[in-house]
Order: C-alpha cells, then structure tokens, then sequence
C-alpha cells in the first residue's frame, strides 16, 4: 500500500473526545499534496494514529449545512 500523505492545514473544531483520549474532529486536509478539504474523524492523542473518517469539498458541507439547518 503506498504511503498516504496529509495535512491539517486548519483546525476548526473538536467534536467530541473519548475516554482514551482520541479526538473527533473537523478540520481542513490536504491528501497527498491536493486541495484541502473538510474531514471529519477520530484522532489519537497528538495526531499520531487516525480512524476511519468522512471527507467533503466545500460544495457537499454547504449541500450537509443546508440539510441540518432544514431539521430545525
């Protein structure tokens, strides 16, 4: 499996934080050198290891927002 290459390039938020210490967290990253995007999941303490996660460009967090917003 080739390496998989990131960078938090913004931290935006902490979701939730687990017993163990590992963070749920939506940030901005940049996979192999492309345009960053909003990600969602699980990091261990410091970033070291990462869970499985969720990631969106720009369009399909505004398409999520709009949904949200209509639960309400």
């Amino acid at each position: 499996m080739a390496d998989l290459k990131y960078e938090i390039t913004e931290h935006i938020a902490v979701l939730s934080e687990s017993p163990k210490g590992w963070t749920k967290e939506l940030n901005l990253i940049s996979w192999n050198g492309r345009e960053p995007k909003y990600d969602i999941r699980d990091w261990a303490p410091n970033h070291e290891k990462m869970g499985k996660g969720v990631t969106l460009t720009n369009e399909e967090l505004d398409s999520l927002m709009e949904i949200l917003g209509e639960l309400d």
